[in-house]
């Protein structure tokens, strides 16, 4: 497991790298598949609220996302994609789709194996 999340790691850093990103930043925009509060990107991120804040800090100076006032709680800032942080995003996925250390896994192995690995998660 430890040798698998060092290539993932590793993985992720070269082409994060390639486009201009860091690691937590290219993790943050994988997980911004919606609108959401800094305190959920941390839970996504597996991060502290405030390593979430400092990467959407910087994600935000470069012009991927804004914030916006919460539909339902007034006190709460919504973390969006913005149309240039969309478009990164998409090619930030399809760079990290080639080559993973997760392809030699069919699509049904890597459901699988992702199954798995929420069900252990959470137990």
């Amino acid at each position: 497991m430890n040798a698998l999340a060092r290539r993932i790691e590793t993985h992720v850093r070269e082409h994060a790298t390639a486009l201009g990103l860091t690691a937590p930043q290219a993790v943050a925009l994988r997980e911004l598949t919606e609108p959401m509060t800094l305190r959920e990107l941390a839970q996504r991120m597996s991060c502290e609220p405030s390593n979430s804040t400092f990467v959407s800090d910087r994600l935000e100076e470069q012009g991927l996302v804004e914030r916006r006032p919460h539909p339902s709680d007034r006190r709460a800032k919504q973390l969006v994609l913005t149309p240039k942080g969309t478009a990164l995003r998409e090619r930030l996925m399809a760079s990290l789709s080639t080559e993973s250390p997760l392809s030699p896994l069919s699509d049904q192995e890597q459901g699988t194996l992702q199954q798995l690995l929420m069900r252990a998660v959470v137990h």
